[in-house]
């Protein structure tokens, strides 16, 4: 399966999951950014349950602004803010320290645009996951895509895929929270995720 997918912050189990199982990877990289998706956005399990990570993006008055010029808002510090929330969330997870250098200059390098910190972050998570996931980039845009369309992934409203329960930290507490970020399945499963990832359903719409 040839597959047309977004890059997204810290993608989704769904997201991860599509790419391990395609024969092709492309990114869409010349669309309009659209606001309230997963390409600035992740979702984590937190002691209080599910938790919104949501990256500060720099607003313009073209409403047609394309996702790769969109530019990340430093005034606010949103990466000590995410970082501080990863570990008050996974510190007690089995590989959290593990990984926690590799993920670390996600918080800790200066980024301008939000695109290139995506591609970035699946380079990390490819390597925490001990897999390659080699693609291609669009060159326009197409309405109709010739590939499995799933940039439907990035709009997590959308995303209605259902997933094999794992052991997640607060689970005593809320029970199993479906189709997080991977961080969630990498820090609670390691590189045992793969398999994991290589095994469950992707709805293809």
């Amino acid at each position: 399966m040839d597959i047309l997918i977004h890059p997204t912050y810290f993608p989704s189990i769904s997201h991860f999951s599509a790419m391990l199982q395609a024969d092709s990877i492309t990114f869409e990289v010349d669309d309009n950014f659209q606001k309230q998706t997963n390409r600035n956005r992740m979702y984590i399990y937190s002691a209080n349950g599910i938790q919104l990570l949501n990256i500060p993006v720099k607003h313009t008055k073209d409403i047609h602004q394309k996702y790769k010029d969109v530019r990340l808002e430093t005034a606010f510090d949103w990466q000590k803010q995410h970082f501080k929330s990863l570990e008050a969330a996974y510190r007690t997870s089995p590989y959290f320290e593990y990984f926690e250098d590799d993920i670390r200059p996600v918080f800790e390098k200066p980024h301008t645009f939000l695109m290139d910190l995506n591609f970035q972050i699946h380079e990390i998570i490819s390597d925490c996951l001990g897999i390659s996931l080699p693609y291609t980039k669009t060159e326009e845009y197409f309405k109709e895509a010739s590939q499995t369309d799933l940039r439907y992934l990035a709009n997590g409203k959308k995303d209605e895929n259902v997933f094999d329960s794992y052991t997640q930290v607060f689970d005593d507490k809320h029970g199993f929270l479906n189709n997080l970020s991977i961080l969630d399945l990498l820090f609670n499963e390691g590189r045992h995720a793969v398999t994991y990832l290589k095994e469950q359903k992707i709805i293809v719409k």
